[in-house]
């Protein structure tokens, strides 16, 4: 996996978190940087540490598999993507369902939030084991410090701009995670180069 699909993976990673931080600063009267940084840095580090965790643990398993290794890729993403394209797609009552949460940002709630937004990234560090990636640690940079940046930024742009962003952030990383997906899978089989 090279840099350019390295850097899409962590665009698409991102985007859950980035559609939290936007419900967090939508809750908020007024976003401050604090809260900007804080987001990024609960979103990012857990973001960074659960594909580490299952790349190491899809490594353990690598060989039993290696036969299978890119089906398992493609569906992992493929269940990851298409599940943020329902998500992003799927109507909600009157107002965001972030708008019910309030703009609590102490340990336990983000710690709880860092932990939900990144269980797909622990699925997505298991693909990158099946995928043969060999820098995982480039990787966990890179999803860790896009998901920091979008964390703090969707923090400012949910007080500013509202929801008006969260689905279409979900629509987003959906589509690179299926695509990704389905590369890695075409790849494999010897369709692409």
């Amino acid at each position: 996996m090279g840099i350019g699909e390295l850097l899409l993976l962590a665009l698409g990673v991102s985007m859950d978190a980035f559609a939290v931080s936007i419900c967090k600063g939508l809750a908020m009267r007024k976003a401050t940087v604090k809260a900007g940084l804080t987001c990024g840095a609960w979103f990012g580090g857990f973001q960074a540490l659960m594909p580490l965790i299952g790349f190491y643990l899809g490594t353990l398993f690598a060989e039993a598999i290696q036969s299978v290794d890119h089906w398992v890729a493609f569906v992992l993403l493929g269940i990851i993507g298409v599940n943020m394209l329902k998500e992003a797609l799927e109507k909600e009552p009157e107002g965001c369902s972030c708008c019910e949460e309030n703009a609590d940002m102490s340990p336990k709630t983000m710690f709880v939030m860092a932990v939900a937004t990144s269980i797909d990234a622990l699925a997505v560090g298991i693909s990158l084991a099946m995928a043969g990636v060999q820098h995982i640690f480039m990787a966990v940079l890179l999803i860790g410090a896009f998901t920091f940046g979008m964390s703090a930024v969707g923090v400012g742009v949910g007080n500013v701009f509202g929801s008006r962003y969260e689905k279409k952030a979900q629509l987003a990383g959906g589509i690179i995670l299926v695509a990704l997906g389905v590369k890695i899978l075409l790849e494999h089989l010897g369709v692409l180069a």
